[in-house]
């Protein structure tokens, strides 16, 4: 599982490429998945992979518009594949109430949350921030971490999030960790913006597009360091 999964999110956010992602890994991997549940029907972090799969690969045709990514945020919610989200919540749902959760499963919870949103205000950031913090205690990792700043940041406000992240970084140094050294000077970047610190967001900005081979990821950044300036 943890392999397919690896494949699964280098096809969906290619780690160097001139395309944000490659279809053919993440496809590959939901058809690998897809076999892996049906010959394990019973295990519930086998169905919770395969629904975190689908719930985030229904969101593909939204994230890139003209060749450039497109936040979350401002993605046009009608082009998210509404079968796969069907297919996806399905799946979390018939396994959630199976005892304690794990690490697929919750993180399919968290995709299913944002599926259920048909506009950005309407997600329920606080429930995704508890459920980050119950994925944590399992998995205590770097990128789990920093995504629990993203969450508590939307769920309680910009601030709250950066007293997290100085807090997270003291105690386990994401701004060094080659798993978030990169997203952490993004998420920071997009924190102090939200808090009027544009300057510094700025800065930000351009040293998290240096630190990406993506290249569709680094015109995403510089340009929003640019609209900054």
């Amino acid at each position: 599982m943890r392999v397919l999964y690896l494949i699964f999110n280098e096809g969906y956010t290619a780690t160097a490429d001139d395309r944000l992602a490659r279809v053919d890994l993440t496809r590959e991997a939901i058809r690998l998945t897809r076999m892996l549940h049906a010959a394990l029907a019973d295990d519930p972090e086998a169905t919770g992979l395969l629904a975190l799969m689908l719930l985030t690969e229904s969101r593909r045709a939204a994230r890139t518009a003209d060749g450039d990514l497109v936040p979350l945020d401002e993605q046009d919610r009608t082009m998210w594949d509404r079968d796969l989200i069907a297919e996806g919540t399905a799946l979390i749902d018939g396994v959630w109430n199976r005892g304690q959760a794990g690490p697929y499963q919750l993180q399919a919870a968290i995709a299913a949350v944002h599926a259920a949103a048909s506009t950005p205000d309407q997600t329920d950031w606080a429930q995704i921030a508890v459920l980050y913090l119950w994925l944590e205690r399992l998995t205590p990792t770097a990128p789990v971490r920093l995504s629990r700043v993203v969450a508590v940041a939307h769920a309680h406000g910009p601030a709250r999030g950066l007293a997290l992240l100085d807090d997270l970084n003291q105690r386990h140094h994401l701004d060094r960790h080659p798993l978030t050294r990169q997203r952490e000077h993004a998420v920071r970047a997009h924190l102090l913006q939200m808090t009027g610190d544009t300057a510094r967001a700025a800065a930000l900005y351009r040293q998290a597009a240096d630190l990406t081979a993506n290249r569709v990821e680094q015109r995403y950044l510089l340009g929003r360091a640019g609209d900054l300036a």
